[in-house]
């Protein structure tokens, strides 16, 4: 994986709103088309939140989540496409695991899984053990690979735990997101232990939230690692905070940066046959059932 680098873009994220940043895309069709330019610049998969196309807040609704992959799926067939199951704000698992009943040319990829509940600066993600463990289920009864997501340390160890009770099952693909206040920061010692800790035949990116985006993408690329980018972490385009970024922003610095460290973008179908996904095009999710 060392010349090869997954692209993980998160267009739209739970937090930021339009009163924030004009730029981030909420309507289903806003979101389409920037994922569209995202492809023209180069992504190896999509992170996806969907809104209520009124108030602009999350929204779990499969029909959503839907009509984006519909549209997506419309010009890139074979983008691995994750769909959010966040426990922020959300407490059924019926809910949470509503975009899972996707299926056909619908069909999610992946779906993330938090390992554990966390603070955010105002608001709490809550994860309990039963509730991650029937989304694990779930997903693997559906043949849909779970995006697991750590913000700490414990995280990857309750991962190996999942592994050991047989809900996981390889290869992993890890989002490893550092800088979040309380949890994991973006320093050397911090990416040394929880990469370290990673299972066997696991793939990761590199994620830094708020004003570590830049720093974590940059170590990432550095590292040989892949990146999670996009307007979901940050909506800023400098730590002074002076302008504001739009997701072609913050996919154009990567390929440059990328290509300043002589790292090739790994592709969607590079990508799907290291994780044992289907092809795309038409097929999607996981290739065997366990």
């Amino acid at each position: 994986m060392r010349n090869e680098m997954i692209i993980n873009f998160t267009p739209t994220g739970m937090i930021p709103t339009k009163e924030m940043t004009p730029h981030v895309p909420i309507s289903v069709s806003e979101i389409i088309e920037d994922v569209h330019r995202a492809t023209e610049i180069g992504i190896t998969m999509v992170h996806l939140h969907a809104r209520d196309e009124i108030t602009g807040k999350p929204t779990y609704k499969a029909e959503v989540y839907g009509d984006i992959i519909a549209g997506i799926r419309s010009f890139a067939p074979d983008l691995i496409i994750g769909v959010s199951l966040s426990g922020r704000g959300i407490k059924e698992f019926a809910h949470r695991a509503e975009p899972l009943q996707l299926e056909g040319d619908l069909k999610p990829d992946m779906g993330s899984l938090t390992l554990s509940s966390l603070n955010f600066n105002r608001i709490a993600s809550i994860n309990e053990p039963d509730m991650i463990q029937k989304l694990a289920n779930e997903m693997k009864v559906k043949g849909i690979l779970p995006e697991l997501e750590v913000f700490d340390v414990g995280m990857v160890n309750y991962a190996k735990y999942l592994i050991k009770k047989g809900l996981l099952q390889e290869p992993h693909y890890f989002n490893l997101l550092f800088g979040n206040a309380a949890c994991v920061q973006p320093d050397l010692l911090h990416t040394g232990v929880v990469t370290r800790d990673l299972p066997e035949n696991s793939y990761c990116s590199f994620a830094g939230i708020g004003d570590a985006q830049l720093m974590m993408n940059s170590l990432g690329i550095a590292a040989g690692v892949g990146v999670r980018v996009g307007l979901e972490d940050t909506i800023w385009y400098d730590q002074a905070r002076t302008r504001l970024a739009t997701n072609s922003d913050l996919l154009q610095r990567i390929h440059t940066m990328a290509e300043a460290n002589e790292r090739n973008m790994m592709t969607p179908k590079s990508l799907r046959k290291r994780l044992n996904l289907h092809e795309g095009f038409g097929k999607y999710g996981y290739k065997e059932r366990f």
